[in-house]
């Protein structure tokens, strides 16, 4: 108490003039999401927090003159995996806090399905050391569903023992809404213990007396809405939409048109899943801020977007405002349509001077040799059946959702084949976990031109996934994992052609960025060789997703997401 009280004092000190401030940026037009202004004036700044904006002067160390810059708050990523970079927090940092994202909220639920708590208590000892804020949102859904065979499994009690940590959150997004729906007992314990620290939503589809069901449990946004119909349902019930833009999930061209200065306060923005790639080529939050102004939203909202909607809807009060009592998380820009950011300041340090130092690294041991699987044989991917007509998963390029269609396969000798030149490929996917579980299905969109595509992660259980246009292919393609400790490969007429190896979880690699970006060219390269779809290793990621429509694979079968059960032969 009595350090609070002699902050306090301090910084009561440091507004009103009485002590010399730290550092003082002079001339700005910095950005009131209060009134939706870009005033001119400046910005005063003592211990990282902000004590003084407007025409005031400031006697201080450091003055800066940013005539004909912009100032924003900080932006602020609501909803993350870090896993989906495929990077460590420290390499996720260097990525993107230049890039002005001085705040990430991150589920990492992906690694804790494989790990189990020692993950949790992984990503909170990360975020001690990074110098951007890292939250770490609690997970909830661990293992994701029934309908597959996960790492670990976490109780409410479980959970608890890190919600004092400082870095720590609300309850990461509920996944399992049938669980709400159901009044799932353990779903509803979680839901409870979280009440009033904020529950993540995640309810593709969701509506009408379901969506009020869902909302009245305690969840509080959702990241999952494709259309401004679906997301303005939610909004006008009162929950905040996460509007994401990630490497497979393109949501802003469908949902730009739901911001304006009434629902300001409940749309904020996420990535969800961006690979390192796109953070490198195109952008972090800058790029979403970017992309909404090019479709017509004004310069104000989309800033606010991307920093007080984030931080109101996570109840960060201390940030997400150029204000008096806020943290001093400002990103000085050139361009306001372009996003062009001249500098980054993270509690009112310069960051290119703050990522110069040593980052700490954190212990991997847990995570090590994770897939704990046999090798398989080509017997182990038939599919005998005597029935012809087949469901089949058909992906959507960009989109999560996937559709049921049905077709009649050929069957010789008991076996049902695939039929490449017509897009009619066999997907598998086999238990890391030491259970001998496989589940085969159909799968069209890929567009394969041959060989096969196999990786290690499988949301979210993160089961190895293979596609391909024969079996000698997809089984070599999965044997090459096991041995790699996971990762992505492609085979293809039994050559390996290109490999990331992920040996933390099977999801993260041990390489700086600069390595990865290499290696993720290389694995793109000869990718689009074999098939036009854009990153198809992010496609096939999310086909053993049971809680997205309409029909997924997981190890344990084919799944109709709808009614939340095993579809029968």
């Amino acid at each position: 108490m009595q350090k609070e009280i002699e902050k306090i004092s301090r910084l009561i000190d440091a507004a009103s003039g009485n002590k010399k401030i730290e550092l003082l940026i002079c001339n700005v037009k910095y950005l009131s999401v209060t009134t939706g202004e870009w005033l001119l004036g400046n910005i005063a700044i003592d211990d990282g927090m902000i004590v003084g904006v407007g025409n005031e002067e400031y006697e201080a160390e450091t003055r800066i003159d940013a005539t004909g810059l912009y100032a924003s708050p900080g932006f602020i990523d609501t909803h993350v995996h870090l896993e989906s970079v495929h990077a460590s927090p420290f390499e996720f940092e260097k990525a993107v806090l230049p890039r002005g994202t001085t705040t990430a909220v991150c589920d990492p639920h992906e690694l804790v399905n494989v790990c189990g708590k020692a993950a949790i208590k992984w990503f909170l000892d990360c975020s001690e050391s990074m110098v951007m804020d890292l939250r770490v949102q609690l997970s909830s859904c661990v293992p994701a569903t029934h309908l597959e065979t996960s790492g670990a499994k976490l109780s409410a009690g479980d959970l608890a023992e890190f919600m004092d940590h400082p870095s720590a959150g609300g309850l990461a997004e509920l996944m399992n809404y049938p669980g709400v729906l159901y009044k799932d007992a353990e779903v509803l314990e979680k839901i409870a213990l979280f009440k009033n620290r904020g529950i993540d939503g995640h309810a593709p589809l969701v509506n009408s007396k379901n969506l009020n069901a869902y909302i009245a449990s305690g969840v509080s946004n959702d990241h999952e809405c494709t259309d401004s119909e679906e997301a303005l349902e939610k909004i006008r019930k009162g929950m905040v939409i996460l509007i994401r833009e990630g490497s497979v999930s393109k949501d802003i061209d469908s949902l730009y048109s739901i911001i304006n200065p009434q629902t300001l306060p409940y749309t904020a923005l996420c990535t969800d899943d961006r690979g390192i790639l796109d953070i490198v080529k195109d952008g972090h939050i800058d790029y979403l801020i970017r992309k909404l102004i090019k479709n017509g939203v004004p310069s104000h909202l989309a800033y606010s977007a991307a920093s007080y909607s984030g931080a109101l809807a996570h109840k960060m009060y201390d940030r997400g405002m150029i204000a008096p009592g806020k943290i001093a998380d400002i990103v000085l820009l050139e361009n306001l349509k372009e996003c062009k950011i001249k500098s980054v300041y993270k509690r009112g340090k310069k960051v290119d001077e703050e990522l110069k130092k040593p980052l700490s690294s954190v212990d991997v041991s847990f995570a090590l040799n994770s897939l704990r699987c046999e090798e398989i044989s080509e017997k182990d991917l038939a599919i005998y059946s005597k029935k012809s007509n087949t469901p089949v998963i058909e992906i959507i390029e960009n989109s999560l959702i996937t559709n049921r269609i049905d077709i009649d396969l050929p069957i010789e000798d008991g076996e049902k084949k695939a039929i490449p030149q017509d897009d009619v490929l066999k997907l598998a996917v086999i238990c890391r976990y030491g259970e001998k579980n496989i589940g085969k299905a159909f799968v069209k969109g890929f567009k394969l031109k041959g060989g096969a595509l196999a990786s290690s992660v499988g949301h979210d259980s993160h089961n190895i996934c293979v596609v391909g246009t024969n079996d000698g292919d997809m089984v070599m393609a999965v044997n090459e994992l096991i041995h790699s400790g996971g990762g992505y490969v492609i085979v293809d007429s039994g050559k390996v052609l290109a490999k990331v190896e992920f040996p933390v979880g099977g999801l993260i690699s041990l390489s700086s960025t600069d390595e990865l970006v290499v290696q993720f060219s290389k694995l793109h390269e000869e990718a689009a060789k074999l098939s036009p779809v854009g990153n198809p290793f992010l496609q096939m990621a999310f086909l053993p997703l049971p809680v997205i429509p309409f029909l997924k694979l997981t190890d344990k079968g084919l799944v109709d997401v709808v009614k939340f059960c095993f579809v029968e032969e």
